[in-house]
């Protein structure tokens, strides 16, 4: 049990709209009931870049005290289509970082050098115990000399503060097109989740470390067998030993979708039964879950407010 943790702070974005496109916090005392903070208006705005901001994801550093919020940038609500976003879109990822969750610096630009990346999507960072930093690692659509078109790969950066980067790459390639990863550490075990961009399923694999050649596919069916789906995420409960990994509808435009499972290595989920989840009265895209401390969930209520 995380013992040391009470409460869940879900950042993300919600759309498309005139303000769809920025930073936004709710919070959860169970992992399963969340609230909007801040009046649900957005808490952080970019004015870099493509001036949007998707997909944030909230990575707390060990050592140091510190939290890195990490973004897309893009904005699809500015008249952007979504082929021109894939070919040439933004190769920046926009970083915020805080001591507290509450007092923010400015947001900074990251520019990931690429060959011929057309996008940067869904950065997300995770600290490796063993090289004492971050993996980053996020897609994008590259067309290599043997490839007639582009497809999106993940690629993967090493920095322990957010400005210095090392040489980005290649980090998983499949047959198929992917997207939106994102990794779990349990004991000595991680396990990635990713979008498959032609099925529309989330596929699972497990590794002993965080090296490209540690993964295996595992079977997963009832992850596999639902389509329409992107942008997974998965958090451990405080207070048991279980875990919820939502994945966002977006062919249904129905947001999130909880799945329960008490067991990592089996991959089998099971459907939050209805009534036991709920995100409150604006829907959640794509973002990140982050477990806190009482202390810092009683900071951020103070002053961000709660609806």
């Amino acid at each position: 049990m995380l013992k040391e943790y009470a409460g869940y702070l879900l950042v993300h974005f919600i759309g498309e709209g005139p303000d769809g496109e920025q930073v936004y916090f709710s919070y959860s005392e169970d992992g399963l009931h969340f609230r909007d903070l801040n009046g649900g208006e957005p808490v952080l705005r970019s004015g870099l870049g493509e001036k949007g901001i998707r997909d944030p994801f909230l990575v707390r550093s060990p050592k140091e005290g510190k939290f890195y919020l990490i973004a897309t940038d893009l904005r699809i609500g500015s008249g952007r289509s979504w082929l021109s976003a894939v070919e040439e879109g933004s190769r920046d990822i926009i970083v915020w970082e805080s001591s507290n969750l509450t007092n923010w610096s400015a947001p900074w630009s990251v520019t990931c050098e690429v060959p011929d990346a057309g996008c940067v999507w869904a950065p997300e960072a995770v600290y490796d115990e063993e090289t004492d930093d971050f993996l980053v690692f996020w897609a994008s659509a590259t067309r290599e000399p043997h490839e007639q078109k582009r497809k999106h790969k993940i690629y993967s950066s090493r920095t322990r503060d957010f400005r210095s980067f090392t040489t980005p790459e290649k980090y998983i390639e499949r047959d198929n097109d992917i997207i939106d990863t994102t990794i779990i550490k349990s004991e000595d075990a991680y396990y990635r989740y990713s979008k498959d961009e032609t099925t529309k399923s989330i596929r699972v694999e497990r590794g002993s470390s965080l090296s490209k050649d540690a993964f295996v596919d595992m079977d997963a069916p009832s992850l596999e067998s639902i389509l329409g789906l992107e942008g997974p995420q998965i958090y451990k409960f405080n207070d048991r030993e279980e875990w919820c990994l939502i994945v966002d509808r977006f062919a249904e435009g129905k947001g999130y979708l909880p799945l329960l499972t008490s067991n990592l290595d089996k991959g089998k989920f099971r459907f939050v039964k209805e009534g036991e989840f709920n995100l409150g009265r604006t829907q959640k895209r794509h973002g990140s879950v982050l477990n806190i401390t009482n202390v810092e969930a009683a900071r951020l209520l103070e002053t961000y407010g709660i609806d």
